[in-house]
């Protein structure tokens, strides 16, 4: 075999490999064990459906649950670069494309049970999306997670080089628009809607920390912790004082009253918390202790 096509033959066999092997073609427990932690969302759901435990539109509430789990994917891709630093865990950055494609393939599902809840009705469901604001978000969100999909194989980053990481930072764009289309579909009772951003926006500070050269100390990451659990306190009372009209400082005074619930700034703070332990618990190497 020649020089030339030794390269190529690997890049095919790379590419039919299965998720759980690595480039060399040996068993990775971590991308095992994400593969598998993928798949029981999907299986959790269709237990449900099989024991008729979806209530009375079990459709609608898988669609929803698929397009939970969607953010949730989401939220978790954009958390394997600083956890791969704060935790001291660099083969971490083995299973972000794996959990970008976990995202999507939970966004494909969610659209195509909303085409299968309209009875297959394609011309009412694509007037639907241009009609309804939080349907259309929701749909470039989506089309912008399968550009993103389609352009995440090995031998697009290398064709594509520079170009390849600018595009790719459509994730922040598209996440936002995921979490307003979460909102917006949730309508009066947002809690999850906002823990699920509080949770980005604490991920976010952790990404400016290290753009801005800022270790990643069990000091700092508290201090992160605090900021993005006032973060999420904030966007709370704004939603509610715009979309309800719900004074805002009564919902800010509110995160202080525990006898009803515990307030979702607050469990994004206590889980920044618990980030500063990790850090703590795993502490970098000297030559690695910023970013």
């Amino acid at each position: 075999m020649s020089s030339t096509t030794a390269p190529q033959t690997a890049i095919r066999r790379a590419a039919v490999l299965p998720p759980w092997r690595d480039r060399a073609g040996r068993l990775s427990p971590l991308k095992l064990v994400v593969f598998l932690a993928l798949l029981l969302p999907g299986l959790w759901i269709l237990l449900q459906w099989r024991l008729d435990w979806l209530g009375s539109k079990p459709i609608t509430e898988a669609l929803h649950q698929c397009g939970l789990w969607a953010a949730r994917l989401l939220g978790v891709t954009l958390a394997v670069t600083p956890f791969r630093y704060i935790g001291n865990w660099p083969k971490l950055f083995l299973v972000r494309r794996m959990l970008g494609l976990g995202a999507l393939a939970y966004a494909i599902l969610h659209v195509s049970l909303y085409v299968v809840q309209e009875a297959y009705d394609v011309p009412h469901v694509l007037s639907e999306i241009v009609l309804r604001f939080y349907l259309t978000i929701g749909a470039i969100g989506v089309v912008g997670l399968i550009i993103l999909g389609a352009t995440s194989t090995d031998a697009t980053i290398r064709r594509m080089g520079a170009a390849w990481h600018r595009l790719h930072l459509l994730i922040y764009p598209i996440s936002a628009l995921a979490l307003l289309h979460f909102f917006i579909q949730t309508k009066i009772n947002v809690y999850e809607a906002v823990l699920t951003t509080g949770l980005f926006v604490l991920l976010i500070l952790y990404r400016l920390m290290r753009r801005f050269g800022l270790a990643y100390t069990p000091l700092s990451l508290l201090a992160a912790a605090a900021a993005g659990g006032a973060l999420t306190m904030a966007i709370e009372a704004l939603w509610y004082g715009l979309a309800t009209g719900v004074p805002g400082l009564a919902v800010l005074k509110a995160n202080l009253n525990f006898d009803i619930a515990i307030r979702p700034g607050w469990w994004v703070a206590l889980a920044g918390a618990g980030v500063a332990l990790l850090r703590l618990a795993r502490p970098a190497p000297p030559s690695r202790q910023r970013g």
